[in-house]
């Protein structure tokens, strides 16, 4: 009969192992909601209908809280991680120091005093250790535990030119904003805090290596590249890198291209950061997030021209690129760090919370719509342990302030500097007269879930491309990327932002109040 079925099913599954953190398995509830679903169509007994349902709905809702569970597992996890890294970064540091003889107060520029540290180089010269208002990274330079891949990379060129990132103040005595919030790993940039001062970036030795990008089919664009890949050469002896694409159009123009570099499949793009020292895009604000997308980790320094449209983060101008050029080769320059998410798509059918794709990072936004489906996007949004709000509408932006000016300024949400660390949370078209945008601060992690009560799936876009489906119990989990998008301003981070959305966007733009008229007497 039925009634004994569904006993051996729900006996089977809940006397079986136990999970680690004393739940029970969560596939074994998945198999007695299996189990019942097949005794609801099957049964002939109308009257315990309901209950079965009521008894199926309980196990969705117990799947779900054990996958919530799993996803909080995950994140304390990722914090722990991050937490022991920067322990073993400061312990090795420190030891490194008591070696040498020397302590970490007196490396720490405090009393605005310097200490000289010998560099184990095969040049063996000596590098000053950098004041209470700079960085160096001269001292992660010196670690030897490079594996065999990047040692084979980097016999060809000289290593990586190193730098130094600096606080610019107002004033020599001012004392805000005193902790510094750059750290080293390995002579790349990580963001450990946030700080709203300018950054200023400083070669410690001449680059050696360039990486130019460029917008495809514009002749202008082209005819331009030619030109600064033929005097970077010549008047600055840099050994230059080109996509393959741009290599072909280089050596069809002529034999004496024959230099230039490029690569031929992933594994050599996902060594391009340890040759690189600058990158330089010729194109609109789409190039910057096209090279931002090339590296998966730590980017270099990147200087882009504009010759697109409106060019929010392309700040130079392409006629006077032999100035600008010369003026970043010699530094210091001011730089913007723009932060990127790292978003993850987690299925309903993962078994863990390891169990989920590769991690895709954008710099602008990443959407979640309905695509072509006619119903309202049905969308449960948390914010670490925390429910939000349920979307229903078109869609949600979850965007990096960088990306403020793009898809989520149409969609109502507000311009927002790119220095300011957070994340901006906008809705498209929600049907509310009081849903209004929100911005998150940078430390959170924001999970979005379709419900298995949605009508029907949902799609979400990272940057404007690589379009997933979004099944019902489907999830995307995004926080804060660790490695930003240093990028070249012109003057600073301010003038050009401000700079932007007047000559891009008009903003405020209003005819003056004529000065003849009535007056306050």
């Amino acid at each position: 009969m039925a009634p004994s079925k569904f006993n051996s099913a729900g006996e089977g599954n809940f006397s079986g192992p136990m999970a680690d953190n004393g739940l029970f398995n969560a596939n074994s509830l998945l198999n007695s909601e299996k189990a019942v679903q097949e005794l609801i169509e099957r049964s002939p007994l109308m009257e315990t209908d309901d209950h079965l349902i009521e008894f199926s709905e309980a196990l969705r809702t117990v799947a779900k809280a054990l996958r919530k569970a799993a996803e909080g597992k995950a994140a304390s996890q990722a914090e722990a991680a991050e937490w022991k890294r920067k322990f073993e970064l400061e312990r090795t540091r420190n030891l490194q120091l008591e070696h040498k003889g020397l302590s970490p107060v007196e490396c720490n520029g405090h009393n605005n005093k310097r200490s000289r540290i010998l560099s184990p180089q095969a040049t063996e010269q000596t590098e000053w250790c950098c004041g209470s208002n700079g960085i160096c990274s001269h001292e992660i330079l010196q670690d030897r535990d490079i594996d065999s891949i990047s040692q084979m990379a980097s016999k060809k060129y000289t290593r990586k030119a190193p730098f130094k990132l600096s606080w610019c103040c107002n004033g020599e005595h001012s004392d805000r904003h005193k902790h510094d919030v750059v750290s080293f790993e390995k002579g790349n940039i990580t963001t450990a805090e946030r700080s709203s001062r300018q950054i200023s970036l400083k070669w410690e030795s001449q680059p050696q290596t360039v990486l130019i990008l460029t917008k495809p089919n514009s002749i202008s664009v082209r005819i331009l590249c030619f030109e600064m890949v033929r005097w970077l050469r010549e008047h600055k002896g840099l050994h230059i890198y080109v996509e393959p694409r741009v290599k072909s159009e280089l050596l069809t123009e002529s034999d004496y291209y024959n230099f230039v570099h490029t690569w031929k499949d992933d594994k050599e793009i996902m060594l391009l950061h340890t040759k690189v020292d600058l990158v330089v895009t010729l194109g609109g604000d789409g190039t910057v997030l096209w090279a931002a997308s090339m590296f998966k980790g730590p980017v270099p320094p990147l200087v882009p021209f504009s010759l697109g449209s409106l060019g929010f983060m392309t700040p130079f101008h392409s006629e006077h690129y032999k100035e600008c050029l010369d003026s970043v080769l010699k530094g210091p320059i001011s730089i913007t760090l723009r932060h990127r998410l790292q978003c993850h798509v987690i299925r309903d059918a993962a078994r863990n919370e390891y169990e989920t794709e590769e991690p895709i990072l954008v710099l602008n936004e990443v959407t979640i719509d309905r695509g072509i489906s006619s119903y309202l996007t049905n969308l449960e949004c948390y914010c670490d342990s925390s429910f939000v709000t349920c979307v229903q509408g078109d869609g949600l932006i979850l965007s990096t302030t960088s990306g403020s000016t793009a898809y989520s300024l149409a969609a109502g949400g507000s311009m927002v500097h790119p220095q300011v660390p957070g994340i901006l949370f906008t809705p498209i078209c929600p049907h509310s007269l009081s849903f209004r945008p929100l911005i998150f601060p940078e430390y959170v992690t924001i999970r979005i879930q379709v419900p298995f009560n949605s009508r029907g799936h949902a799609w979400a876009s990272f940057d404007g491309k690589d379009r997933k489906q979004l099944a019902a119990g489907d999830a995307l989990v995004c926080s804060m990327a660790l490695w930003p998008v240093p990028t070249a301003c012109q003057a600073d981070s301010t003038n050009d932002f401000l700079r932007s959305i007047h000559d891009g966007l008009h903003w405020n733009l209003r005819k003056t109040q004529s000065f003849d008229g009535p007056r306050d007497t």
